[in-house]
């Protein structure tokens, strides 16, 4: 119960002893942890700052981060048009050679066509020559078979030429 009541030379003990280590700890440790304290804060709010500076630095790649993805697809739908308008130039380009060589073919074909049309109307007008000649022969022989018909064709055709 003594402790619930403490007597006055308890409380001058106490308050002597407390006095002593509040001195010692203000000569010996309290500028030391004060210091301790001030230079772990000052690490705190230096690491605070680097945090907010870091943050910003991450704001600030992650907005450039999205330009230059915006720019690579922009870039990726500009090679593409380029590549679209290529495709497209190239298969007009083999259109219009395709048409001209099927022209150029059609042209040959033509030509052919009409070399070997006049060439086949030639032997037919050949063919037909001999066989008119032929024929003309066939008739002679058999008109001229005599000589008094051999001398009346003489006479009747310089009779016609008028000599």
């Amino acid at each position: 119960m003594e402790l619930l009541n403490p007597n006055v030379g308890l409380i001058f003990w106490m308050l002597l002893v407390f006095g002593l280590l509040f001195l010692v700890l203000r000569r010996f440790a309290w500028k030391p942890i004060l210091g301790a304290i001030h230079k772990r804060e000052k690490h705190i709010e230096e690491a605070l700052h680097l945090a907010e500076k870091t943050r910003a630095e991450m704001e600030q790649l992650h907005y450039d981060n999205k330009v230059l993805y915006n720019q690579a697809r922009e870039e990726r739908d500009e090679i593409l048009k380029e590549a679209r308008a290529i495709k497209e130039s190239i298969i007009e380009e083999s259109k219009k050679k395709a048409e001209t060589e099927a022209d150029r073919i059609l042209m040959a074909a033509r030509e052919s066509i009409d070399f070997e049309k006049m060439a086949a109307i030639t032997e037919l007008k050949n063919q037909l020559a001999q066989m008119a000649i032929d024929i003309a022969e066939k008739v002679l022989e058999r008109e001229l078979s005599t000589p008094d018909k051999h001398k009346d064709v003489i006479e009747k055709e310089m009779a016609d030429l008028h000599f």
